[in-house]
């Protein structure tokens, strides 16, 4: 569960430890980056909830979504950038008792998930109360990240109609 208040977005974190990246609220974000990220097919394959032909209203909608679990729960979703370049998107959002992790990167930043997760993991450690999360992994994912991160297999969840690995990950380990 989150901090009662305000929260403050913009975590805290060593850089020569997690790297420079900055999380700000998707809005900050030019919708047209987000709109490219989500037609990349490499991206599509796996979200698989993403409709065929992602478009305006859809980023419109996405944020709107992840803008409501910020006021709704008081923490949700961030823009990802590395030297103000839009890397991805990704954070914490309240699925009834749980909070689940999720990260959408641009390829090119595909192999700085660890990092990334890392960071956001570091400061949910230091600015709320939350002391699990889950993922949900789609099948076409490797599960190999999930188990070097030190994840828990909860096996193969449904979710709006579709197959998921589920995944739950102690923030105590961060210690």
């Amino acid at each position: 569960m989150a901090q009662s208040g305000p929260i403050d977005f913009r975590p805290q974190y060593s850089p020569d430890r997690y790297g420079a990246f900055r999380f700000e609220r998707l809005p900050a974000v030019d919708q047209g980056a987000i709109l490219a990220h989500l037609c990349d097919p490499r991206i599509a394959r796996h979200l698989p909830l993403l409709p065929a032909n992602p478009d305006a209203a859809l980023v419109e909608q996405l944020i709107a979504a992840k803008e409501e679990c910020w006021s709704r729960d008081g923490l949700g979703h961030w823009a990802i950038l590395r030297g103000g370049e839009y890397a991805g998107w990704g954070g914490f959002q309240r699925e009834g008792n749980e909070w689940d992790f999720g990260l959408v990167l641009r390829p090119e930043f595909f192999r700085q998930g660890k990092a990334i997760t890392l960071q956001a993991f570091e400061w949910a450690r230091r600015h709320t109360n939350i002391e699990e999360v889950t993922f949900l992994l789609p099948l076409s994912r490797s599960k190999r990240v999930l188990q070097r991160l030190g994840a828990r297999s909860l096996g193969i969840c449904e979710h709006d109609d579709l197959h998921f690995r589920k995944w739950s990950f102690s923030l105590e380990v961060l210690g």
